[in-house]
């Protein structure tokens, strides 16, 4: 699959800016951010404001509530694991390879372990052509 142009890199498609979910933070807090902000997914941040991985929606749905854990005292750092990133220089292409490969719909864009952009299907809608969102769409739905 290619991308768009052959020189975009994940700066020129991310969306700047994303709000850091602190550590500490319950997971009911997690979801009113979600909420208030109109978004699926959050980065969590350590006390030294470098990223440690997101937290979505479905992790919250799936990973607590569903386990009958209580949402309310379950921090966001109880859910993260491994992070799955880009730099803003990586080339679109390699960025839509680690979103398949790993089957992530939305990927941290990150510069000195700090966040500053992420890249979500909708971006990607924004400047893939038609076909190559089609693509990639089944290439990370169809799989798992």
């Amino acid at each position: 699959m290619t991308a768009g142009h052959p020189h975009e890199t994940a700066r020129d498609v991310m969306h700047p800016g994303a709000m850091c979910l602190p550590e500490h933070e319950t997971l009911d807090r997690a979801a009113q951010m979600m909420r208030d902000h109109g978004v699926g997914a959050l980065p969590v941040c350590g006390q030294d404001d470098r990223i440690m991985g997101i937290i979505t929606d479905r992790d919250i749905v799936i990973k607590c509530v569903a386990q009958g854990h209580d949402p309310t005292s379950t921090r966001a750092a109880d859910l993260v694991t491994g992070l799955v990133s880009v730099t803003p220089d990586t080339p679109i292409q390699e960025a839509l390879d680690q979103m398949e490969r790993h089957q992530i719909k939305r990927l941290p864009v990150v510069e000195s372990d700090h966040v500053v952009g992420m890249i979500s299907e909708a971006d990607l809608a924004r400047h893939l052509p038609d076909d190559q969102l089609a693509d990639f769409v089944h290439r990370v739905y169809a799989k798992g």
